[in-house]
């Protein structure tokens, strides 16, 4: 028997069979215990050993011997009479074991051929033994009533067995699921019990490994898909030095190329980092204010580079609890974004505004904006508006993706809506 289920379902019901049976068995053999005067069988047995000394009294052996055959038609048991040593007062046998055996109540007892309830008359003259088979004595005590009463704790225990191995169930099949390569499963347990806390320790344990395995596919994706264009623009700019031709542009190039390389690992590796292990995200104050300010001036010569401008608008200190580096990566991916769609002779727009508990940083740009049904992956990894796909804008597609990564682990949340003219792209974060 392997199913858990099945176990448990089976020792509760033997369990209730061997409480019940055994109870009753114990009751009708204990009904001859001398400290029990008060019991019903007890009491009855009184009363029949008095009633056998009148008739014997009374009648002699003939009154006692029709009194005891009355006995055993109406009981079915058998009536023995004794004097105080064990004699027979029918019969005139010897039945001294009888009393020694009312006298001490030995283990061995329960497993006699038949059960003895026995009384002493109070003035010690008399024994009286009511001896009853084996056979009778459950029907004495197991009743109708006994087999409903199991019945009904059988019922009983199947709930139970099933409310205990349930969430052992579910979460088994949740470590399987998760076993085959679907890390989204999880036991999901809403029990405040011991089994829950298991099931919600799985689930801690799925959501970790989860988060691991997802940030390194990511990265790995992130990588091998976005160093491709500009190696390929390096190995270009590397023949055009090696052939004479122009070596400055050449090398600037490679110059540019390289940093431009050196920045995006950079940024991948810390944002998924700081997924992998949200623990090492680093909780410092940081001038938020001060951060876009710095940002705005070092964006704008790529901005006059575009024939656009950078306005900043701020309207008091901001300080938040982050890590600053990831910030100004967010904000920055962000403000270049704008830049890079901003048409010539336009501005871009930057306000950080602080509302009930919260900053927002908002970008702007004038550009044609988006397609509405684009809105919704704008911040998905590698995902391109169709009428981009063609411009030189150098858009790779990662900006906005790690944009939200970033704001996402310092709990805030991005958003973008065409603002028309132009995309507008919101930063919300919460104020320390």
């Amino acid at each position: 028997m392997k199913s858990l289920f099945a176990k448990i379902l089976l020792w509760f019901w033997c369990a209730l069979v061997l409480t019940i049976v055994g109870s009753a068995f114990i009751s009708a053999l204990n009904v001859n215990q001398n400290d029990d005067e008060g019991s019903p069988v007890a009491r009855l047995v009184t009363f029949q050993l008095e009633e056998a000394r009148t008739a014997y009294e009374l009648g002699g052996r003939p009154g006692l011997k029709s009194f005891l055959d009355t006995l055993h038609r109406v009981y079915d048991a058998e009536g023995v009479l004794t004097d105080e040593s064990g004699r027979d007062l029918l019969s005139n046998e010897d039945r001294s074991n009888l009393i020694r055996h009312a006298r001490r109540r030995a283990l061995y007892e329960i497993f006699r051929a038949d059960s003895t309830v026995a009384r002493r008359s109070d003035d010690g003259r008399y024994w009286f033994f009511f001896i009853v088979p084996r056979a009778r004595v459950g029907s004495w005590f197991l009743q109708p009533e006994h087999v409903f009463v199991m019945a009904a704790a059988v019922f009983f225990c199947y709930w139970l067995a099933l409310y205990l191995t349930r969430p052992v169930r579910k979460l088994q099949k949740a470590v399987e699921l998760f076993g085959h390569g679907d890390l989204s499963a999880r036991a999901g347990a809403t029990r405040q019990d011991e089994l829950g806390d298991l099931a919600r320790a799985f689930d801690r344990m799925a959501g970790r490994i989860q988060t691991l395995l997802t940030a390194e596919r990511r990265l790995l994706l992130d990588i091998s898909h976005e160093l491709r264009s500009p190696l390929a623009r390096l190995a270009v700019a590397i023949e055009l030095a090696r052939s004479g031709e122009e070596p400055d542009l050449a090398l600037n190039r490679i110059q540019k190329e390289a940093d431009r390389l050196n920045s995006l690992v950079g940024q991948l590796l810390q944002v998924t980092r700081a997924e992998g292990d949200p623990a090492s995200l680093r909780r410092e104050p940081v001038r938020l204010d001060q951060l876009v300010k710095q940002l705005v001036e070092d964006s704008s010569l790529e901005a006059s580079s575009r024939h656009c401008q950078l306005r900043y608008e701020q309207r008091e200190p901001v300080t938040l609890a982050g890590d600053a580096e990831l910030l100004r990566r967010a904000v920055e991916n962000v403000i270049r974004n704008a830049i890079r769609h901003a048409p010539p002779q336009s501005d871009v727009e930057v306000k950080l505004t602080r509302n009930n508990g919260r900053v927002v940083v908002d970008v702007r740009d004038h550009g044609p904006g988006v397609p509405e049904e684009a809105l919704p992956r704008l911040f998905d990894p590698f995902y391109r508006v169709e009428t981009d796909r063609n411009r030189t804008s150098g858009g790779i597609g990662l900006g906005l993706s790690i944009a939200r990564r970033a704001i996402e682990l310092h709990k805030g949340a991005i958003r973008a809506r065409n603002a028309r003219p132009g995309l507008e792209v919101e930063l919300d974060l919460p104020v320390s």
